[in-house]
């Protein structure tokens, strides 16, 4: 095999894919147009043609992925039996905000293609029913038998998530300019623990 060739077809398939997740999760799926990803990646049709067939299959390899991304920053922390619950409330927390400070357009693209087409991406989203088999689960029903832990995991990612798709009313409307949000956000690591903690002794 020529490794030369093999390292030039990757670069050009990996440059692809950076382009097609940016336009896709600036523009969604319907108002994307191939040539716009041939432009953004600086090659010509024929080129995204050959490496991929359709803009569907592009766009079902980029959303795997977004999935994996989203959902996969908190997974190790929630199934990890050495660490507290506090902890695990830091951990995910951090992970979290510092995805969506790096991906600030995810979860909107997210939300705006699931109820889009639900059906079509839950394996993508993988198996979540394992959430509430995890170490997380298991020390808040320990702390709070009487509470659904549904309520604190959609509280807490609701807390990390929300203000991002927030951020562009929230610019436009000049609340915040973009160095105050991040500002916001770092604080906001360390503020969401006590919340939900606060939650927790007083549900």
């Amino acid at each position: 095999m020529d490794t030369q060739n093999t390292d030039i077809e990757l670069s050009t398939e990996e440059k692809i894919k950076a382009a097609a997740r940016k336009v896709f999760t600036q523009k969604g799926y319907d108002a994307t147009r191939t040539r716009d990803i041939a432009a953004e990646a600086g090659i010509n049709l024929a080129l995204l043609n050959y490496y991929f067939r359709s803009k569907e299959r592009l766009f079902e390899i980029i959303m795997t992925e977004q999935f994996q991304q989203f959902f996969g920053a908190i997974s190790p922390a929630l199934h990890d039996e050495a660490t507290s619950l506090e902890d695990k409330m830091q951990i995910i927390s951090s992970r979290y905000i510092d995805l969506l400070l790096a991906n600030p357009d995810l979860p909107l693209f997210i939300v705006t293609e699931v109820r889009r087409r639900p059906q079509h991406y839950l394996p993508a989203i993988g198996d979540v029913r394992s959430v509430f088999e995890s170490a997380f689960v298991r020390q808040l029903r320990e702390r709070k038998p009487q509470a659904n832990p549904l309520h604190f995991l959609m509280n807490l990612m609701g807390m990390c998530v929300f203000p991002f798709v927030m951020r562009p009313v929230l610019q436009t409307m000049q609340v915040v300019e973009s160095h105050v949000f991040e500002n916001l956000m770092q604080e906001r690591k360390q503020l969401i623990p006590v919340w939900i903690k606060t939650l927790l002794e007083t549900s």
